[in-house]
């Protein structure tokens, strides 16, 4: 498989896109005002505790005061039988937090639609190798290193740089590393803690720690992913992320290309239409069937739809054959629109036990790509299928758009046929309360015009039914649903 990363900078905003075979499967964007907030350490002040949610509002400096739940809450190197542990937990926040406490707290969440940002005392910093942990003094070792022999030699030799300060979790990228290249790693990262406790005592800014902007951040992430190629068409940036690469993720120097084709970096690939092609709500299988795809604040439903694919055998085989189409389709637009939180998937019903055994399997095959921690919870006794994608950061949606100014995230308006009997039932009600000589009916032009095209006949009764002439007038900007009635 083949495999490269497009990187595209402006002044104002980097897109990172990731493609595999020819085919875009995931794209990044930051606006650099609006950089994203996970991974954060910021210095807040509890504003609010919340006996009932288990749970409490911080302050942290932002528009909305950010969320922390109880679990998300560490007591730091207690000592129960013995034995120092750092996460016992106490179960009722008010002996946690209190309001008006100093907490020092990380980001894992952004903040989302009318949600704030979400919370956890259990601060964790990346790099190359290694993830720190001051709360804890163990070591932990990626799942996606399965060779045991290798757990077992990664664990002895991180092991050594642990120490009542905090522990380390070995990544994904630490598999066949050796004990000077952890060692520098850990060495770092407790360099950085140190400046990040200096500035806690400094008590000059709420922000403590910032993660890397996103360029930088993708390259330190995707560590591990068989990359061929990274193109960047800004040299500054280029500049930048060479000597980035060459100190942090060397492996990666290589493979870094400055691009100077007079294309624009998005349109290899056919990147920009199929950005755009992610914000639709349908997305169109092969087959001839079709997904519909829907983001509330709650949760994500995707509805799978036959539409032309009659197959060529019997109908069973033909939902078979859409549903586990799909189930690709499924996983690379999760991955593209960076869906999160609760999923529910509807298939076409199936009746064969073995077919449902095998779409699963299907979709499990297919998100296990999947960077993203993914779980499946099967079938539901609804036919539905339950899963969970780790959000961190915004949709692909939330990011580039925003709510309709017509229909205020309903994604439907009141039908022309609607609002007309909406003005007949406003002039009844005017009438009767007050004394008018004639009514003006200031509306939208599609509504004007069926006033005075199929629903005049309409208009007519109310005349006389009101014994008062009725005018009507365009107003161009009016949105479809707007519409005054004035009485002369």
């Amino acid at each position: 498989m083949s495999a490269e990363l497009l990187i595209n900078v402006t002044p104002s905003e980097s897109r990172v896109a990731l493609i595999e075979n020819g085919i875009l499967q995931e794209i990044h964007v930051e606006r650099h005002t609006k950089r994203g907030l996970v991974g954060n350490i910021y210095r807040g002040k509890v504003s609010r505790v919340l006996p009932g949610m288990q749970a409490a509002f911080v302050d942290i400096g932002l528009e909305k005061a950010a969320f922390l739940h109880a679990s998300d809450i560490v007591i730091h190197n207690e000592v129960v039988d013995d034995v120092s542990a750092s996460h016992i937990q106490k179960q009722d926040i008010r002996e946690l937090v209190r309001d008006g406490q100093d907490i020092v707290v990380q980001v894992v969440k952004d903040p989302i639609g009318t949600k704030g940002a979400r919370l956890t005392t259990d601060i964790t910093i990346p790099s190359r190798y290694l993830v720190f942990m001051p709360s804890v003094t163990h070591v932990g070792v990626s799942q996606r290193i399965e060779e045991e022999t290798e757990r077992e030699r990664l664990k002895e030799l991180v092991q050594e740089f642990c120490d009542e300060n905090g522990g380390f979790i070995l990544r994904t990228a630490a598999e066949g590393v050796g004990k000077a290249e952890l060692q520098q790693d850990a060495a770092f990262l407790r360099r950085l803690w140190d400046k990040i406790q200096s500035r806690m005592k400094k008590r000059k800014s709420n922000v403590l720690y910032e993660d890397l902007p996103l360029a930088r951040r993708v390259l330190r992430d995707f560590v591990g992913t068989e990359l061929d190629r990274i193109r960047i068409d800004s040299n500054l940036s280029f500049q930048e992320l060479f000597q980035f690469t060459k100190e942090y993720v060397p492996e990666m120097n290589g493979k870094l290309e400055y691009y100077k084709g007079e294309r624009p970096i998005f349109d290899l690939y056919d990147v920009e239409n199929e950005a755009q092609r992610a914000l639709e709500r349908r997305v169109e299988l092969k087959s001839g069937g079709y997904l519909i795809i829907d983001q509330t604040e709650a949760m994500t439903t995707i509805d799978i739809n036959t539409g032309a694919f009659v197959g060529h055998r019997n109908l069973e085989e033909t939902i078979f054959n859409t549903n586990t189409e799909a189930t690709q389709a499924i996983a690379r637009q999760l991955r593209l629109r960076n869906l999160g939180g609760m999923i529910l998937i509807d298939f076409i019903d199936m009746i064969e036990p073995d077919h449902k055994r095998r779409v699963l399997h299907s979709l499990e095959v297919a998100t296990s790509k999947d960077r993203a921690k993914i779980n499946i919870h099967g079938f539901t006794a609804l036919g539905l299928i339950e899963m969970t994608r780790k959000r961190t950061r915004e949709s692909i949606e939330h990011i580039l758009c925003g709510e309709c100014p017509v229909c205020k995230g309903r994604g439907t308006v009141k039908t022309v046929e609607t609002i007309c009997f909406e003005i007949t039932r406003e002039i009844v009600r005017v009438n009767r309360a007050y004394d008018a000589d004639m009514f003006v009916v200031y509306a939208a032009p599609k509504v004007a015009d069926a006033l005075m095209g199929e629903e005049s006949h309409m208009l007519a009764e109310l005349e006389i039914f009101v014994s008062k002439q009725i005018k009507v007038q365009t107003e161009p900007l009016y949105n479809q649903d707007k519409y005054d009635v004035v009485m002369m």
